[in-house]
């Protein structure tokens, strides 16, 4: 349950979006002692879109932070194997025990945002839902030091802040009201539409790939699968959005059509969801007063399924800086986090291009499998730094 803004008017830090990376974020600040107020447009526990997919850094993440048991206790499934279809040849790839992380996950968000959202308040930050951003509130030299919202019914305050945070995705109104640009821009964008199905006994994730098409099958919560199909932004457009049930189907039984020969309209659970794509992103992410931190500061095409570990990478890299007031730690967020994501945010755009062969299909996710080894690499630096720190300070 929300609760009421409390007479306390001034925070060290206003996240704006209590989803994933804003969650994260607010958790995290919280457990370095700041007073922290987070806001969401959306109730708590709502659905948004989403690929659900973790990839090995975030589920690390999770385990380090003591929320992987509350995630499989929500039944969230465990996933230890892959299989990637390129065509009619299949590899399966299994999921290692290493880092103390023996499998992957793929919760629903209204799963994964509730958690992080609990553990946020669990930490003492104040989260309230149904509250928007209307204003910045600027001091001198355009410092950003507070934020003007307004409540569902119409009230309103004003709330001072050492730091303002956007997390509140790829269409930010902080950014914009920042004027944050992007400093690096895709060309691509891969049209998607998915819905869930039951009934299917899905063990593990697989990934089908045929020329101009992907399709996915990722075991969530409930004992459902999450059945996505992609494809060019111009055959979305043209082919699949008037009419997504026969579009969905039409890309399915293209691309792996013994899957298709399973999906049942019985098994379907409630509607088809879509996303028309939209080319990825850089923001600028720090100034004075205010940070972007997730889909708000950097986007990619979600055809390669790493949003959600992006944004709980970034959280903790932020919750880092935001702790100290000084500026120079925010622009070395921005250093670590561009550092990680440029190459991450041009194999997804080379990907949504589905201008591609299966060969070069394969060469790009190799090139992704390293980056992502990369990026374990820096989570786990980044845990022994901290330990080290923590130590040095008891």
């Amino acid at each position: 349950m929300d609760r009421p803004i409390t007479e306390q008017r001034a925070y060290d830090a206003v996240v704006v979006g209590a989803r994933c990376a804003g969650a994260a974020t607010a958790m995290l600040l919280a457990r370095r002692g700041m007073r922290v107020l987070a806001l969401d447009r959306q109730p708590y526990g709502s659905d948004t879109l989403s690929t659900h997919a973790l990839m090995r850094a975030g589920v690390i993440q999770l385990h380090r932070w003591g929320l992987l048991g509350a995630l499989e206790a929500a039944g969230t499934p465990a996933i230890r194997r892959t299989s990637f279809h390129y065509g009619d040849e299949e590899l399966v790839v299994p999921i290692k025990a290493r880092d103390g992380v023996d499998a992957l996950y793929a919760p629903r968000r209204t799963v994964l945002d509730a958690l992080l959202v609990d553990a946020a308040r669990d930490a003492g930050a104040e989260v309230v839902h149904g509250a928007r951003v209307v204003s910045l509130v600027g001091g001198e030299g355009g410092r950003v030091h507070g934020v003007d919202i307004e409540r569902a019914g119409g009230a309103t305050a004003r709330i001072e802040a050492g730091i303002v945070i956007g997390a509140d995705g790829m269409r930010s109104t902080v950014a914009r009201l920042v004027g944050a640009a992007a400093e690096r821009s895709g060309r691509h964008a891969a049209g998607v539409v998915y819905g869930y199905w039951t009934g299917l006994g899905l063990e593990h994730t697989h990934w089908y790939y045929r020329e101009g098409v992907g399709v996915g099958a990722i075991p969530t919560n409930d004992g459902a699968a999450c059945i996505f199909a992609g494809t060019s932004s111009a055959r979305f457009r043209d082919e699949i959005r008037p009419d997504l049930a026969a579009g969905h189907r039409r890309l399915v039984e293209e691309c792996a059509p013994g899957l298709a020969a399973a999906l049942t309209d019985e098994g379907r659970l409630g509607q088809l969801y879509a996303f028309a794509g939209h080319p990825g992103f850089l923001r600028r992410s720090w100034g004075p007063g205010w940070a972007l931190v997730g889909d708000a500061g950097y986007f990619k095409d979600p055809i390669t399924a790493h949003g959600m570990t992006d944004a709980l990478r970034d959280a903790e890299l932020l919750a880092i800086a935001a702790t100290s007031s000084s500026e120079r730690a925010l622009a070395d967020y921005q250093e670590r986090r561009d550092g990680l994501a440029c190459e991450l945010h041009d194999i997804s755009d080379r990907v949504a291009s589905f201008d591609w062969t299966l060969d070069e299909l394969r060469e790009l996710h190799l090139t992704l499998s390293r980056e992502m080894n990369r990026e374990v690499e820096a989570i786990l630096a980044l845990n022994l730094a901290e330990r080290t720190a923590l130590s040095l300070t008891a």
